[in-house]
This record gives C-alpha cells, structure tokens and sequence, in this order.
C-alpha cells in the first residue's frame, strides 16, 4: 500500500474518501508532467525532473506514489484512459464514420500513444486488473469507431485493432531526446497518409492476419 492510500484510509476498513481538490490537481500534474518528460527522454529520466516540471516538491511526488514503478503505472493508465475518451468522444460526435476514425487517429497524437510500450518495463505488472481494464476499454472504444467505418463501407474488412493500435503507436514515437519541434507536423502528415490506405476499397491484400491488442502484448 501506498503511503497516500494508507492515509486516505478512515472509517469503513477499505474505503478511501476523496482526494482534496489541491493534491488531485498535483496528482494530475504530475502524471501529466512524468507523461511529457518520458515521452522526451525516455522512462528513467529522473523523478526531480518530473516533479520540477509539475511544480511540486519531491516530497509531495513521493507522497503520491511511492516509486517510479508505480508512477509509470498510472501514467500507462492515464494514457490509455485518455485515449478511449478520444476514440469515444470521436464516435460520437462525428456523423460520418471515417471521419470519426480519421479524427480519433489524429487525436491519439496528442496523448503520445507511442510511449506506452516502452513505459511498459519487465517491471510493471501487465497482468494487473486496473491494466487489464484499461486495455478492454480502449479495445473495446477503438473497435467502435473501425466498426463503424467498416459498417459505413468505408473502412477495409481486413483489419483489426491491433493494426491500427500498432501503426499508430510507430508514427507517434520520437526519438527519445531527439527535441525534433516539427514532430507533430510530420506526424499528421504521415497519419493522413496511413489512413488514405486504410480507406476501402482495398489496394492489396495484406499478408499474415489481423492483430487485436492482445496480440501485441509481449509475452516471455
């Protein structure tokens, strides 16, 4: 248990109230700023510089979570969560179909998609449930979207999540510390492209078979 947990704890054995308002903002100022800063230089930049960039004080990150480990936790949940928000959000807002899949790929740009699989370290537990949910719920929100452009005719029939999960997860990873500024120019760009052969009818056939996201787990 954390330090914080162990002290949100009162009455019922179990329950935990509510965080104040001003430690959730630092909470989330932190998982924002260590987001930002592993996406820069990658996952062991130091928690000082994760904390500098919050504008908190390392004692208040360590209050927070109680070692990198469990920092990257979150922010892996924090990304996938984020990122199902957009595909949901995309759904349902958007009246054409493809428009919705077009806008959500372009959108999972702005969450940096492409840093969960380094983040995801020979440390970092998988298999735990609050992970496990996540990536049901971003399957399940991203599915949506590519349903409903296959349904639309729009979309090509042999593709699964996982195609799409994977290839956006390749054009939004810079180089660590590679401080390229036009990186989001070149990425919408190359996005606009991918999706341009994504769109039915389809060019050519694809070799081997269509991934989910449980296929791309990395297993021993």
């Amino acid at each position: 248990m954390t330090a914080v947990a162990a002290c949100a704890k009162t009455g019922t054995e179990g329950q935990q109230p509510r965080l104040r308002a001003d430690a959730l903002r630092n909470r989330e100022r932190i998982v924002a700023a260590a987001r930002e800063t592993m996406v820069e230089f990658g996952p062991e930049v130091p928690l000082d510089e994760i904390a500098r960039r919050a504008g908190v004080g390392n004692a208040t990150l360590y209050r927070h979570f109680a070692d990198r480990l469990e920092l990257i936790h979150h922010v892996t949940l924090a990304v996938m969560s984020r990122t199902a928000d957009r595909a949901e959000s995309a759904l349902a807002e958007e009246s054409d179909a493809f428009q919705a899949l077009r806008r959500f790929v372009h959108a999972a740009v702005e969450e940096r998609i492409g840093a969960l699989c380094p983040l995801l370290s020979d440390g970092v537990d998988r298999d735990h449930p609050d992970l496990l949910a996540a990536r049901q719920r971003l399957e399940a929100a991203v599915e949506a979207v590519m349903g409903a452009a296959r349904d639309s005719g729009q979309l090509r029939t042999d593709l699964a999540v996982g195609d799409l999960m994977v290839a956006i997860t390749q054009l939004t990873r810079p180089l660590p510390g590679s401080n390229c500024t036009k990186f989001d120019q070149f990425v919408h760009r190359h996005l606009q492209l991918f999706l341009d052969g994504l769109q039915a009818p389809a060019r050519s056939e694809l070799p081997g078979s269509a991934a989910t996201l449980d296929d791309l787990r990395c297993r021993p």
